[in-house]
Formats: C-alpha cells, structure tokens, sequence
C-alpha cells in the first residue's frame, strides 16, 4: 500500500543482491578523533571515493530480538555504486558479537531517545561527515533508531542529506499509550525524558529527502505512526516517500522495499562539490 497524500519518489523496481563485500575499518587520521560509537564498516575502504554514505542505526532490543543491521548495511553496499556503509551500535547497546558501544541503553519502555543519545549519535555523524566530505550522508533507523534518526534531524539537520525512517515510533506519546494497552505494563505510562519525532519535525530542513516505511501489520509501531510522521514532513514541503508494504509486521529492515527506497534516495540526491 502507498500513501496518495505524499509525493513518491521516482523509481520503484526492487533490486538483487549481488556478490558479498567485505567488511573494512575506516581508520582516523591523526588529525581526526575516532568514533564515540562502536561502528562495522563496509564497502569502498579510501574515504575520498565514497559518493554516498549510509550509517545505520539499530532497533531496541537484544541483538536476538531485533533486525540484523549490519546485513542491511552490507546490502546497501552491494546496490550502490560508489557507497560505503557504517552500522552504529547505538549508546550503551552490544553486538552478537560482544562488542559495545559507552552509555547506558534503555529500559525498553520509549525511554532511549534523550537528548545524550540523540548527542551520542550526533557526535559520530560529525565525524563521519568529515571522514567523507565527497560524501552524501544518508541516515537509516530501524524502530527506535528511527525515532532517534529523526530526531537528529530536526535538531542536527546540518548532518545528514536524507533518511529513511523504518517502523518508527515517530509519535511518541501515541505509541506509548498503545504499548500500554497492549502489554499491560504500567512502565509504558510512566514520563521519559525522550524526544518525541513529531515535535523536532519543526527543524528538518526542506532540502531534506525522507522515505518512511512500515509494514501493513506491524502490531509494535502501526502504520498510523509513520503516516503522522510523514504528513508532517510533506506540510513543510520536505519530498517524503511514504510506503506501508503490505504483508509485513514491525521486522523490516531487511526488506527488498528498504533497500529499494535508499537506493532511491542515493540516486536522488544531488552530487557533492
């Protein structure tokens, strides 16, 4: 299903996988402080030939319980010419793998989009900006890293060019009230500090590019967050590509319809320099 209020960016065929990459560290220069955050690389290993950044931003959760975020970065890298990928581990959250990036994480309960996670994502942005300054950045959160991705850009609009948004929790007082009634659990009424998407959405910039997908029966972040959302966006004439795939619950992220809305995207934006 796709909304008929927004206007859809061009381009809808679906694209196939093609041969592994490899996964590569980006190494910091002297001159550049390494990431606050801990990242997995992939793609084009030489910053200055990168055309299009992807950095990906992870769901709540264990690594078990949410989409798989690096195979989504190496996708990314295997569609787009030029692009290279970095998946973040969001503040205080760990990997299959063990490893783990500073901070504290959430109790799971709409209470990890604060202002020093939001700035703990932000920092790395910076960096990461710099790093590849031929570089269009594109910004992909799943759940609450989509939450957190547009909050970065309502505040921090200077750091990315575009974002996709996939299964986001995008207004947040809405859904807290909806896990409340769902799980029955007193905590989802209890105040956070998080930021709620819908109020930051004042800030993103109307060059931005936003697509925002979900699926038809996500029963954790129902359509009616991401459409809110994305309306938002196109009254302040930001070019947003709402999707809502039929057939599909809140395990999006590894869908054939992501990775077709960010190749779009990348095809989309303008070249750098």
């Amino acid at each position: 299903m796709r909304s008929k209020l927004l206007p859809a960016l061009a381009g809808v065929a679906l694209l196939a996988g093609c041969a592994e990459p490899v996964a590569t560290t980006h190494g910091a220069s002297k001159a550049e402080p390494a990431l606050n955050l801990h990242a997995r690389n992939f793609g084009l290993a030489t910053p200055s030939d990168v055309r299009t950044l992807v950095v990906v931003l992870h769901g709540d959760g264990s690594p078990e319980t949410r989409s798989d975020h690096y195979r989504f970065a190496e996708s990314v890298t295997e569609n787009i010419p030029g692009s290279a990928a970095v998946a973040l581990l969001r503040p205080g959250y760990g990997d299959a793998a063990g490893n783990r990036s500073p901070g504290q994480a959430g109790l799971g309960f709409g209470d990890d989009y604060t202002q020093q996670h939001i700035d703990a994502v932000a920092q790395s942005l910076g960096i990461l900006r710099r790093r590849f300054p031929a570089a269009r950045l594109i910004l992909v959160g799943d759940s609450g890293g989509a939450a957190i991705a547009a909050d970065i850009a309502g505040i921090r609009p200077d750091l990315l060019d575009a974002m996709v948004l996939v299964g986001c929790p995008c207004a947040l007082p809405e859904w807290r009230k909806g896990m409340e009634k769902q799980r029955h659990g007193a905590a989802w009424a209890t105040p956070v500090a998080s930021l709620d998407p819908l109020k930051t959405a004042g800030g993103v910039m109307p060059s931005m590019r936003a697509a925002v997908l979900v699926g038809l029966d996500d029963k954790i972040t129902p359509p009616s967050l991401s459409r809110a959302y994305a309306e938002a966006l196109a009254l302040r004439g930001i070019a947003t590509d709402l999707r809502i795939v039929p057939g599909r619950g809140h395990d999006l992220l590894n869908d054939p319809e992501v990775l077709a809305a960010t190749t779009r995207l990348a095809t989309a934006l303008p070249t750098k320099g």
